[in-house]
């Protein structure tokens, strides 16, 4: 990953979104999917497209050379089944449940094309679509939306045979249908309502964790099943 000299600022929310859709077009790549995150309860939440050609099987092996920081989260996600357009009422949980065909363990692969990487400011980061840079995706489960509790998750990552992980409610947004009815709105505001087949990331569990390389990273979530990649040399 290179920082790109032609990213513009982003000095609103409304511009870094703004130039995320720029950014995705530069890649050359369409929606795959979508994170979406909170740093608590009550925070507005934030999100970014995740392109379609950085999503891949769980297994797949990463070339080193090109995820040089190799910071990895593991996360809870929900496929899309059905088109989702909120444009007036926003739907139940419930009804937003109806919406997503599974939920399936994810690790998010976590680079920066910024110069100053995590260092760099909130909505600069926010612009290079939330510092993503590809997302690893576990076996599909059935989804029962009462048992999808953020704050009830128990979830672990090794890196071989250490585990460096283990928490339970671990992620901060701790409800999981606040953030995914936001998203929706903001994907029908924004023009690209939420999509089949689309994966939705929906904020770490485990925190942030730097992956060795030629060593096996397996994620799992208990009810959700394991995820795992490896970074190549």
């Amino acid at each position: 990953m290179k920082p790109t000299g032609w990213l513009p600022s982003a000095s609103t929310a409304a511009k870094a979104y703004d130039v995320q859709d720029a950014l995705l077009a530069h890649l050359g790549s369409g929606i795959g999917g979508w994170k979406v995150g909170a740093p608590n309860a009550e925070t507005e939440p934030n999100c970014a497209p995740l392109p379609a050609s950085g999503i891949h099987a769980s297994g797949t092996a990463l070339p080193a050379a090109r995820f040089p920081a190799r910071w990895v989260e593991l996360e809870a996600a929900l496929r899309v089944g059905q088109r989702l357009e909120v444009r007036q009422d926003m739907p139940t949980p419930t009804e937003l449940a109806s919406y997503f065909g599974a939920v399936v363990p994810t690790l998010e692969c976590v680079e920066s094309r910024l110069a100053a990487g995590r260092e760099a400011p909130a909505l600069l980061r926010l612009a290079d679509l939330q510092s993503h840079g590809a997302l690893i995706v576990g076996e599909p489960a059935p989804l029962a939306p009462q048992a999808l509790d953020l704050r009830t998750l128990q979830a672990t990552l090794r890196f071989g045979e250490e585990e460096v992980a283990r928490t339970t409610g671990g992620n901060p947004a701790q409800d999981v249908w606040r953030l995914v009815a936001w998203l929706a709105r903001h994907c029908t505001e924004r023009g690209v309502p939420l999509s089949p087949g689309q994966i939705v990331t929906t904020g770490s569990c485990t925190g942030l964790l730097v992956a060795p390389v030629d060593t096996d990273v397996v994620g799992a979530i208990e009810g959700l099943g394991e995820v795992r990649l490896r970074y190549a040399a």
